[in-house]
């Protein structure tokens, strides 16, 4: 089915694009186009601009993966595949695939955004490695959606209130600390969320603050409990023959360009993240979201000390388990590089 598929939309994409010889053409599948400000007010523009940003002779094609009609969980296939030559990768999501990338993002690892900077600049050689010897593709930098925060229909005081719950989570380092708590784990696509809110098909759901305004979530839900769990890992990653159609002073043009936009992502999911809590809340100000008037319960001690316990007890040893059965060094290099990090 993915291979007709796949045959299906690279057929449509060939009719429709017309480029010159010599202008190398880009197909860029990003971010859900409802997922949010950093699609709409970064991603986009920054891939539209592209080619008046570096200089470079290339057309860009941007499309938005659920424009496309693509499950995000493909992502690493669809870059593999060359149908696009640059994916706007979604960790949590990819490491069905790639296990490797969700040990960028445990829960209970990156609880602020410094901690994130200093462990994903930790592991992301070993991934862009994987991601090279797998996929036929070169990570070109990671970062973050913002703090994965609790957002419940039913009115909750803390984590152990998640017991007996459904909860929507993003990746299964998610879904192994829920069910810890009592909860059940439902993993479905963004943009079905809030529906399956206000249905009751799940009680909770876990996404950024900025995420949830944007998707209307908060509309469908009483509470939110701001405990960060992760920080939603995303990327820019290329297929290796696209890449090598560019002259070597042209590959550091685009690294260089990219490595801007990821910096400033970093800069602006954190504005997002401050803005977004108080647009949920009902606070000011609350300029980039729309406003709502959820309650924000109080994190407490043994709910942080529940978060920092997770590396070890609950998303280490299950991830490093996945991981290394596709790559026997994963849990060791993550030791010695996170791990040492974290003193381990």
């Amino acid at each position: 089915m993915f291979n007709r598929f796949l045959m299906t939309l690279t057929t449509a994409l060939m009719a429709s694009t017309a480029a010159s010889a010599e202008t190398i053409t880009l197909r860029v599948l990003g971010q859900p186009s409802g997922s949010g400000l950093i699609a709409q007010q970064k991603e986009e523009p920054f891939f539209k601009a592209l080619a008046e940003k570096t200089g470079l002779d290339i057309k860009v094609e941007y499309l938005p993966v659920d424009v496309a009609g693509i499950p995000d969980t493909d992502g690493l296939r669809i870059l593999k595949s060359g149908l696009f030559d640059i994916v706007s990768i979604r960790g949590p999501q990819v490491s069905r695939d790639e296990p490797s990338v969700l040990g960028l993002d445990l829960v209970g690892l990156n609880t602020s955004f410094e901690a994130g900077r200093k462990h994903m600049d930790a592991f992301k050689g070993y991934v862009g490695g994987r991601l090279e010897s797998q996929f036929d593709a070169k990570l070109l930098g990671v970062w973050p959606a913002g703090p994965q925060v609790i957002f419940c229909k039913p009115e909750i005081k803390g984590l152990a209130d998640l017991s007996g719950l459904k909860v929507r989570v993003g990746d299964q380092s998610a879904a192994n600390f829920v069910a810890k708590l009592g909860a059940t784990g439902i993993s479905m696509p963004f943009g079905e969320v809030q529906q399956s809110l206000s249905r009751g098909v799940v009680d909770c759901a876990i996404t950024g603050p900025a995420s949830a305004n944007s998707g209307g979530w908060p509309e469908a839900t009483t509470t939110v409990l701001p405990v960060a769990l992760q920080l939603a890992v995303n990327g820019y990653a290329i297929n290796l023959k696209s890449w090598e159609k560019f002259s070597p002073e042209q590959q550091e043009k685009l690294a260089a360009a990219i490595d801007e936009l990821n910096s400033d992502i970093w800069s602006f999911s954190e504005e997002l993240y401050e803005d977004a809590m108080r647009c949920n809340t009902g606070q000011t100000p609350c300029e980039r979201g729309k406003p709502y008037a959820l309650t924000e319960a109080t994190v407490s001690e043994a709910d942080l000390k529940t978060v920092a316990a997770a590396v070890g007890e609950v998303s280490l040893p299950v991830w490093a388990k996945q991981c290394n059965a596709v790559a026997p060094d994963c849990e060791e290099t993550w030791k010695k590089t996170i791990g040492a990090e974290l003193g381990l």
